[in-house]
């Protein structure tokens, strides 16, 4: 009997395994990649799959955005998308037997939502007189004004030109670390449209992405990477590359951070894409401070109010919660509310720390201070505090993207253009030292080219950034600055000496070119690259000096700068941009992607995709 009983469960457990292994043989699976609305892959977005309104398993998309629902047994099923600062997605996903399903999720940003206990909020206090606020923006009227139609501005840039050295051997300029304009870029293109000539700044084209350049070996802050070969859209020409990469610093040594973040928080910034968007953004810098970091928040519509006084990093959730108070409504103070930021921050300066206003505005001031030049004049005066100045820009339609560059330019700081929470993450969290840690100040470059070799030169963008050449040497000139981990890079197309090119008519020089020829010849120089700096807290600069030879040699950095200028000179539709197209940018950038962890080069060959598209002749009917 006993033995019969054994023979029957074992019997039993054998065609249980069977019919395990033959429903795993019967199962299918659901695989994924959810973006937001401009296209970019979203990580950590949480999906759960459910039939008939039962869950039945739940993943977090990887660092590109993808996810994976193994042994799902056929039939249909829901797929749910969230993330904090977007509005929930959902899809409907059937399996058949053994087959696999794609499924592609869109999220589109929506308002901030937390859950929080607080003990006590803080006071809103006025500037002006010390009185407490209520919530700045519930003074305004309750009907805030439309947000106009294709208003933004931009300022006129008229790219460089060619250049003899035997009349200018010298070209100099400021070092430029913002990235606004790529993103812009992106943005126009994902909507379907050319960006305006104007919005396209190459210089920022390049520098949003990081270079493999080699770190520093000594105690100077930064690394000069040099680099020469042919022109792609003209091989007749030389294409050279400067490549300046900052030290990066371990997050144990990062200084302490003294912040405030100063939000616009006027009428015009109620679309889902200003204040919804600003407010989850900086949730994600708050979630990555330390407690010896400090974080105040500060408003202004009408009105300008001080939300939060300065906080320990660590009290993310008081932190979180005066971000979660604030709602949109009035007009744009925008000056009153940088002075009471500057005054918070130099309130709780951290001597030897990084001590920063985090501007967050569309950049539409149209009350009290809203000219320029006026503005221009506050953040230089208050810069001398030693606080410095970073603009994050949100929005389209009456985006102020000269007013907000200028901004982010003579405060020392830098300005980016938030046009989604996977850009926000890339700003603020993935490269949070060079956007808030300062290496380097005052940064300057000027090359001397040299007429044996070059007949011509034309540097490739930062058309805003040109220096007099005796800026160089002027201690007392403002310049760009270079923040931990940084790289910045610029290009120079080069004539080659012996190849014909018309330049302007300037009458040959009588004096300059008899002292040439009996000089020295320096044949193996192309040019000589000189770079002035300050450390961050020195008046006095530093220089350092290198040659570059005239030996040719298409390397990885160059071959995909190179790509990104050919794309942003197609979109200038640029006088010089020579035999380039958008397919061989596309070959260049594809051939020299190199590693890429966060996807962005992957990004950049898709939006050539796209904005060849939106080129192309419309078929003939």
């Amino acid at each position: 009997m006993r033995r019969s009983f054994s023979f029957v469960i074992a019997v039993a457990l054998g065609l249980a395994v069977i019919a395990v292994v033959r429903a795993q043989s019967n199962a299918g699976r659901i695989q994924g990649v959810v973006h937001d609305n401009s296209g970019a892959v979203l990580p950590g977005v949480m999906v759960t799959l459910a039939r008939e309104a039962i869950e039945v398993q739940r993943r977090i998309t990887d660092a590109n955005g993808r996810f994976e629902f193994l042994d799902v047994a056929p039939g249909s099923y829901t797929v749910t998308a969230e993330l904090r600062g977007f509005l929930t997605a959902t899809s409907t996903a059937v399996v058949e037997t053994g087959a696999t399903r794609q499924v592609a999720m869109t999220l589109a940003v929506g308002a901030l939502e937390e859950t929080i206990t607080v003990t006590g909020s803080a006071p809103v206090v006025d500037n002006q007189g010390g009185r407490a606020l209520d919530q700045v923006s519930r003074r305004q009227s309750p009907n805030p004004r439309l947000e106009p139609f294709n208003t933004e501005a931009y300022d006129k840039i008229d790219d460089n030109t060619w250049t003899s050295p035997t009349h200018k051997p010298l070209s100099t300029f400021s070092i430029d670390v913002d990235t606004a304009s790529y993103s812009n870029v992106r943005r126009f293109l994902h909507q379907g449209q050319r960006p305006p000539k104007d919005a396209v700044r190459i210089e920022e084209l390049i520098n949003y992405f990081s270079f493999d350049y080699p770190q520093p070996r000594d105690r100077t802050p930064f690394s000069v990477t040099t680099a020469l070969a042919e022109a792609p859209w003209n091989p007749r020409h030389r294409l050279a590359l400067i490549g300046v990469q900052g030290r990066r610093i371990d997050a144990a040594r990062i200084p302490p951070r003294n912040l405030v973040f100063l939000v616009d928080v006027s009428g015009s910034m109620q679309p889902a894409n200003k204040l919804p968007l600003v407010k989850s953004s900086l949730a994600m810098l708050a979630r990555n401070l330390a407690p010896r970091d400090r974080l105040a928040i500060a408003v202004y519509a009408g009105a300008a109010g001080l939300v939060l006084p300065s906080t320990r990093g660590d009290d993310t959730a008081t932190i979180l919660e005066a971000l979660g108070r604030l709602q949109a409504g009035g007009s744009t103070n925008g000056a009153q509310g940088l002075r009471l930021a500057y005054q918070t921050a130099r309130d709780a300066f951290i001597p030897g720390g990084s001590n920063r206003v985090i501007l967050a505005t569309d950049g539409d001031f149209n009350v009290g201070v809203t000219n320029q030049g006026d503005l221009i004049r506050l953040i230089e005066e208050s810069r001398e505090s030693g606080v410095m100045l970073s603009v994050l820009g949100y929005g389209m339609g009456n985006l102020k993207d000269s007013t907000m560059e200028k901004l982010a330019d003579r405060g020392n700081g830098n300005y980016a253009y938030i046009d989604t929470l996977a850009e926000a993450r890339k700003v603020l969290v993935e490269e949070a030292g060079g956007t808030l840690v300062t290496i380097a100040k005052d940064v300057k470059l000027q090359i001397e080219f040299n007429p044996r070799h070059v007949a011509a030169y034309r540097l490739i963008g930062y058309e805003n950034r040109i220096l007099q050449d005796h800026d160089f040497n002027d201690d007392q000139k403002d310049a760009g600055d270079l923040g931990a981990g940084h790289s910045v890079t610029a290009l120079y197309e080069i004539v080659p000496a012996g190849v014909k090119i018309e330049l302007p008519g300037v009458d040959p020089l009588r004096y300059q070119s008899a002292a040439a020829a009996g000089g020295e010849s320096y044949d193996n120089e192309l040019m000589a690259v000189k770079l002035r700096y300050k450390e961050p807290d020195a008046d006095v600069s530093q220089l350092k000096t290198f040659t570059v030879r005239a030996r040719r040699d298409m390397a990885p950095e160059l071959g995909f700068a190179a790509a990104v200028a050919e794309f942003g000179m197609l979109l200038r539709e640029s006088e010089f941009k020579g035999a380039a197209s958008f397919a061989q940018a596309r070959s260049l950038a594809t051939r020299f992607r190199g590693p890429d962890p966060h996807g962005h080069r992957a990004e950049f060959i898709r939006l050539i995709d796209l904005a060849e598209s939106l080129t192309a002749p419309e078929p003939s009917r």
